[in-house]
C-alpha cells in the first residue's frame, strides 16, 4: 500500500457547500485566561477532506480537541449540521457522529484488535458485527489479525487500529490529530492513502498534519493556522503554490517547488 503515484494525484476540488461541521471564532485554552485559540474559524462540508497545517504551537491539535469537547471553549460556536454542539462532552459527540483519533495513546495496547473494535462501539454494542464487516472491507489486515494484541503491532498498524476503532460508531466526520507522526515515510504514505479511502467511503475528515506537503496533496481544502487563528485557507493546490504560505509555513516544500521550477525551466537533456 505504498502507491505514491496515486498519493500525488490531487483529489477533485469541491465547493464549500452542505456544511457538516463548522467552528466560528473559537477562543479556547487549557487554563483560565490563557488562550491557545484566538478566534479560529473552519468548516468541513459533507464528503470533504480538510487539512490543517501550521507551525508548532499554532493551536492545531488544540482546535481538534476543542471541537471534540476535550478543551474548554471560552467563546465562539461549533455546529454540526446546523445544531449548536459547543461544549458538548466527547461521549455525546461520538453518539452524534463525531469521531476522534488522538496523536498519542490511541489504542488499548493490552487488548486484541477485535477487543479494541468492541471498545469503539461501547455505546451501541449491537452494531458490532455490521461495523466489523465494514472495517474488514476497508482494512482486511485487521480481520486477519483480529486476535493479535494491539500493543504488539507496529506504529503504522496501531494507527490503522485507532482509525478503525473511531469508525466503528459510523461517524459522519472524523477528526485526525497528526496521524503520520512518528511513522516511517512508507508508513506515512500508507496512512494518507487510508485517510483518503475513509473519505471516499463517505466520511468527512478534518486532519491536523505536521507533514504539510503530503497533507495538501490529498486534501480538498486546507487551513494554515498561526497564533491560534486561521491565517490562510484555500484548496490544497492553491496553498501548495501560494508564495506566502510556502515561505512562511511549508519549509522544505519551498525547496521542492523551487527544484521543480528549475527543472521545468531547464529540463535534463538526457531525460527520456
Amino acid at each position: 500500500m505504498s502507491d505514491t503515484a496515486t498519493l500525488a494525484e490531487a483529489p477533485p476540488e469541491r465547493p464549500t457547500k452542505d456544511v457538516l461541521l463548522r467552528a466560528d471564532d473559537i477562543v479556547a485554552g487549557y487554563l483560565p485566561g490563557v488562550n491557545i485559540l484566538n478566534g479560529c474559524s473552519i468548516e468541513v462540508a459533507k464528503g470533504e477532506l480538510v487539512g490543517i497545517i501550521g507551525p508548532n504551537g499554532a493551536g492545531k491539535s488544540t482546535l481538534l480537541k476543542a471541537l471534540f469537547g476535550l478543551v474548554k471553549i471560552h467563546s465562539g460556536t461549533v455546529t454540526l449540521e446546523g445544531e449548536d454542539i459547543t461544549g458538548m462532552k466527547a461521549n455525546t459527540l461520538v453518539a452524534r457522529g463525531v469521531g476522534f483519533v488522538p496523536q498519542n495513546n490511541n489504542v488499548f495496547p493490552s487488548l486484541s484488535v477485535e477487543e479494541n473494535m468492541r471498545m469503539g462501539v461501547y455505546l451501541k454494542p449491537k452494531v458490532f458485527e455490521e461495523r466489523w464487516k465494514f472495517i474488514g472491507d476497508l482494512f482486511p489486515v485487521l480481520h486477519d489479525r483480529r486476535n493479535q494484541r494491539a500493543g504488539a503491532m507496529s506504529g503504522g498498524e496501531r494507527q490503522m487500529v485507532a482509525m478503525a476503532r473511531a469508525l466503528m460508531m459510523n461517524p459522519s466526520v472524523l477528526l485526525l490529530d497528526e496521524p503520520s507522526a512518528g511513522l516511517s515515510p512508507v508508513r506515512q504514505d500508507e496512512t494518507f492513502l487510508r485517510t483518503r479511502m475513509i473519505n471516499k467511503a463517505g466520511v468527512s475528515v478534518i486532519m491536523v498534519e505536521q507533514n504539510a506537503r503530503r497533507c495538501l496533496q490529498i486534501c480538498d481544502r486546507g487551513y494554515v493556522l498561526d497564533q491560534g487563528r486561521d491565517a490562510y485557507t484555500g484548496t490544497g493546490k492553491e496553498l501548495q503554490s501560494d508564495p506566502k504560505v510556502i515561505s512562511l509555513y511549508l519549509g522544505t516544500l519551498a525547496e521542492d517547488v523551487k527544484t521543480k521550477a528549475d527543472h521545468d525551466a531547464h529540463p535534463d537533456p538526457l531525460a527520456t
